[in-house]
């Protein structure tokens, strides 16, 4: 099977994210794609806006009727070691849970596939930029395809500039086709002001964000 994974905070998830998985899915046949809300990014120290749990349950509602298309708890809370959780209180963290790190994410996902099984990880071209930053980049590219969304204000020119071995660049394949126009920190803006987003929320996650009051209140950005 080629299986897709599209992680991300998804705060809130959108119709732009429904669309760039369904362009992976049909660009690259992947039979299935799995959209994994992260618990806590490394890259992204403030958080998210919504819990966990929330943000699961939109991906969940994002995705009924949509073939092939899952939410999935790969990257669910994970707990610190006390040693951890010590720093953590120290640096004024509200939290316990260690970061998720896509490293090892997809050595998680591997472990459920079978051998023949192929990962393709769905990711946005600024994000790819930053690959070094990652924990174990080239254990990344060898862990999986990528599948590199491109957005206006990025040339995929760029990937050049990256370094890559040619053996590391065949696994890096480009998705052009779909361009996501609105972010979550947009859509985070306008349901805070109280403008309409029925454009970009379908209507069981915009129900769900009503119902819970979330994204009332918006704190720095994350």
């Amino acid at each position: 099977m080629r299986i897709g994974f599209y992680g991300g905070s998804f705060d809130p998830p959108h119709c732009g994210h429904l669309a760039v998985a369904r362009a992976a899915a049909e660009a690259f046949a992947l039979d299935r794609v799995l959209l994994a809300p992260t618990a806590r990014q490394p890259l992204k120290p403030q958080g998210a806006e919504a819990a966990f749990a929330d943000r699961l349950a939109m991906v969940r509602l994002l995705c009924e009727g949509q073939y092939g298309l899952e939410a999935s708890e790969l990257e669910a809370p994970e707990l610190e070691t006390p040693s951890a959780a010590s720093e953590s209180v120290a640096a004024g963290r509200p939290n316990y849970t260690r970061p998720n790190y896509t490293i090892d994410t997809l050595r998680h996902l591997r472990a459920r596939l079978q051998p023949g099984d192929e990962i393709f990880v769905v990711v946005g071209i600024d994000a790819f930029l930053d690959l070094d930053r990652w924990r174990d980049p080239r254990g990344l590219l060898a862990a999986a395809q990528w599948v590199v969304v491109t957005r206006p204000e990025f040339a995929t020119a760029r990937l050049d500039s990256m370094q890559l071995s040619p053996a590391e660049r065949e696994r890096v394949h480009v998705l052009s086709e779909v361009q996501v126009p609105v972010s979550a920190t947009e859509i985070r803006r306008r349901l805070q002001a109280g403008e309409d987003c029925s454009e970009w929320l379908p209507q069981p996650v915009l129900d769900y964000i009503r119902k819970r009051g979330l994204y009332q209140q918006i704190h720095a950005e994350n």
